[in-house]
């Protein structure tokens, strides 16, 4: 029987063993070749563009030799005003890279030994540098669309005297978020959250490229996507899947966020649900990849994004 890719050596690229035994000058030296490589790792100034700067060894920075603008590796990207060291940081993309159903703050920084509040900005700058991979992505072809719904959980009172109906909106906690996902039949995962699986209609009629197959469940409010797209539907109170009618794509997407929310995170705020279903979306996309490429990929998008608006001096407020 054929080994699984995943079981294999070739799926194992990279080790915080290696990171740490290369050092700091090679992690240093890693970072300038993914962020330069069009001038295998020389330095750009981020300013005007210039290829010639002045090193500045003790500091490790550049002055660019035509506007004296000084500037490092990360300089403009979510590692802005960086105070770990760049071993630590390739040290915790490869731990988030290599968490098949991700990996909790409290976990990160107890591995990389820092404190809980780095470990959660820096988790959610990568997430936030990952999802910018298939920001204005339009998905084409044979898509399947679905909806998750998470929180909102109320539990029941211990006397059964003292239960109410959870059904009622007047007992509901309004938390309640769906995640729907748009995930083409060997292509991308797009997910995006609202609040209710209908509110997600439009959006997907915006997003999906005319002339695509959509594949959806029996549910009422998916009827409007007829108007606009061939659609194919499935009922599953009957079965899964039909010939080739399913959501089942969309279904092993959600099976891996489900795991990551409840096995991982076990909580996840209403506010941020939008960046763990974009973090699974990109494990689920590009699972079949060595964790070496899947640090090196991690990288790139977070050296190319600039610096998060939504987290540069969040506890700071």
């Amino acid at each position: 029987m054929a080994q699984h890719f995943l079981l294999s050596a070739k799926a194992r690229t990279l080790s915080l063993c290696s990171i740490y035994q290369s050092g700091e000058e090679k992690a240093y030296k890693t970072f300038c070749e993914i962020r330069w490589a069009d001038t295998d790792g020389e330095p750009v100034c981020p300013k005007c563009g210039c290829l010639e700067a002045y090193e500045i060894k003790s500091r490790r920075k550049f002055e660019c030799k035509a506007c004296r603008h000084h500037f490092s590796v990360t300089s403009g990207t979510i590692f802005a005003s960086r105070k770990m060291s760049f071993t630590d940081l390739l040290a915790a993309i490869c731990i988030v890279v290599n968490g098949a159903k991700g990996i909790s703050a409290l976990q990160l920084s107890r591995d990389i030994d820092c404190q809980y509040k780095t470990a959660f900005v820096l988790a959610h700058k990568l997430r936030e540098a990952l999802a910018a991979e298939t920001h204005g992505y339009e998905p084409s072809g044979d898509v399947e669309v679905d909806g998750l719904y998470n929180g909102g959980h109320i539990r029941p009172a211990n006397y059964a005297e003292n239960r109410v109906d959870r059904r009622l909106a007047q007992y509901q906690t309004g938390t309640r978020r769906v995640v729907i996902a748009m995930r083409e039949r060997k292509g991308r995962t797009l997910p995006f959250v609202v609040r209710n699986e209908s509110d997600g209609v439009e959006t997907i009629m915006e997003t999906v490229k005319p002339k695509s197959r959509l594949y959806a469940d029996e549910a009422m409010h998916w009827d409007q996507l007829h108007a606009k797209f061939e659609t194919y539907r499935i009922n599953h109170t009957e079965c899964y899947a039909y010939d080739d009618v399913s959501t089942n794509q969309a279904e092993s997407y959600f099976s891996r966020l489900r795991r990551m929310i409840r096995g991982q995170h076990h909580h996840v705020s209403q506010k941020y649900l939008y960046q763990y279903a974009e973090h699974a979306a990109w494990i689920e996309d590009h699972r079949r990849l060595s964790n070496g490429a899947l640090a090196s990929r991690a990288l790139g998008l977070a050296l190319k994004h600039p610096v998060s608006r939504n987290w540069k001096g969040y506890w700071q407020r």
